[in-house]
């Protein structure tokens, strides 16, 4: 019996079986007997990670990232590969989480693997696209989109304090910054009111030497000229040597700064090489203490074991030689049962002939012995006829008789008593 199945808004259904070849993505479709239909939700979520990884240079950091991803609705290959390998479980379990991380993890670490942690820093735009851009490559397989990425800032490993000595020295630069152009500013502002003061003077001056030469002539004026002269030159020498030495000032307390700077960084960076050549020297230590100790644990067993079985294969061998002695034994007593009837024959014929006054009592004492023989025979003949025939039976029930088990049991109690084997597992 058909049915018709609608998706949601959000919602896409998968339809596989008779008459489908892979899988029928659709909206809305007739589902036949001898096809299955699920539906799926296309909505995409938000992952949240904090990914640790190394730069080029060594140097560990934390990269907290948000990204939104979900099925990409634009394809219908891809919609068919999430249908095939995700849809079956739930977006929000572990399951799906775990693949998406080990994405996002995996290809950040390749990524950061190929750039300085100071490009990365200084350049988060850059680093951002490169990782997007294999992250999406890697998703593509499992037919999903990244809606939406945001790669907040950088944060320092533990032991590491590389962002946060750069956070603190680009604030440092800004205010620097900011001081010096406010002292240009100010600088600039001092010299306009000293040369509107300076203008106004040399307008007090002019109106005064007019005066003055009209009363003194020529000789005032001339006096007036060199003084403004002298005046002007050595105010503007003045001015030149304070901006050179303010200059000089500022351009050695960067130089110091820098300096302090390269410093601590070739020791940060000292330090975190020689920390991780010590993990790595520790770890290489542990593999081979433990792979040591795997090979001397497989050799002494070796040894224990093949010790065992060659005690178990001597006292099998002294076994199987008793058990044949009592084969012996026992196939003598039938022949020499055999024997005795046939004595017991002989004897009673030649008995016969040789006597016959002493039938009675020689008669008497061969039907006595025809009798035993025949006695045994028949025993044995019964027992064999009841147990079937079996040679094997009747040799095993005769040694029962003899207490040839008994004997067997005590030889293998005194051959286990001199086995010592000691087998000592290591832990």
């Amino acid at each position: 019996m058909s049915f018709f199945r609608v998706a949601g808004p959000s919602e896409y259904l998968a339809i596989t079986g008779f008459g489908i070849k892979e899988i029928k993505i659709a909206k809305k479709s007739f589902v036949i007997p001898g096809q299955i239909c699920f539906c799926f939700d296309i909505s995409p979520i938000n992952y949240t990670y904090k990914v640790q990884s190394i730069s080029s240079d060594k140097v560990s950091f934390v990269l907290p990232a948000v990204l939104t991803i979900g099925p990409r609705t634009d394809d219908k290959a891809s919609l068919q590969k999430y249908a095939r390998l995700i849809s079956s479980n739930d977006k929000h379990s572990d399951h799906v989480k775990e693949i998406v991380r080990g994405i996002i993890e995996g290809e950040t670490r390749v990524v950061a693997a190929s750039m300085p942690l100071g490009t990365i820093f200084h350049k988060p735009k850059a680093f951002s696209d490169a990782v997007l851009e294999h992250v999406q490559k890697e998703l593509n397989q499992f037919g999903l989109l990244i809606y939406n990425a945001n790669m907040r800032q950088l944060t320092d490993d533990r032991g590491v304090n590389f962002v946060s000595n750069a956070g603190i020295k680009m604030k440092q630069d800004t205010e620097n910054k900011a001081k010096v152009d406010v002292a240009e500013e100010k600088m600039k502002g001092d010299m306009g009111v000293q040369e509107k003061e300076g203008r106004t003077a040399q307008n007090v001056s002019k109106v005064d030497t007019e005066t003055k030469i009209y009363e003194k002539k020529r000789q005032g004026e001339v006096s007036k000229q060199h003084s403004k002269v002298s005046t002007e030159v050595k105010i503007y020498q003045n001015e030149r040597e304070a901006e050179v030495a303010k200059n000089n000032s500022e351009l050695a307390t960067k130089k110091a700064e820098w300096e302090r700077q390269a410093k601590m960084k070739q020791v940060e960076t000292a330090k975190a090489v020689a920390m991780r050549d010590a993990e790595l020297q520790i770890e290489v230590e542990q593999r081979n203490a433990a792979k040591q100790k795997e090979l001397l644990k497989a050799d002494f067993l070796s040894k224990a074991k093949v010790d065992f079985e060659t005690k178990m294969r001597e006292a099998d061998l002294e076994l199987y030689k008793r058990k044949n002695a009592a084969d012996a034994a026992l196939y003598g007593q039938v022949k020499m049962a055999e024997g005795l009837k046939v004595t017991a024959e002989a004897e009673l014929f030649a008995g016969q002939k040789e006597a016959d006054g002493e039938l009675y009592n020689k008669q008497n004492e061969a039907n006595g012995l025809v009798d035993l023989a025949k006695g045994q025979s028949e025993y044995l003949t019964s027992l064999l006829k009841e147990l079937g025939g079996d040679y094997n039976e009747l040799r095993n029930y005769m040694m029962i008789n003899e207490g040839v088990y008994e004997e067997i049991a005590e030889i293998n109690s005194d051959l286990l008593k001199h086995l010592q084997a000691e087998i000592t597992v290591m832990k």
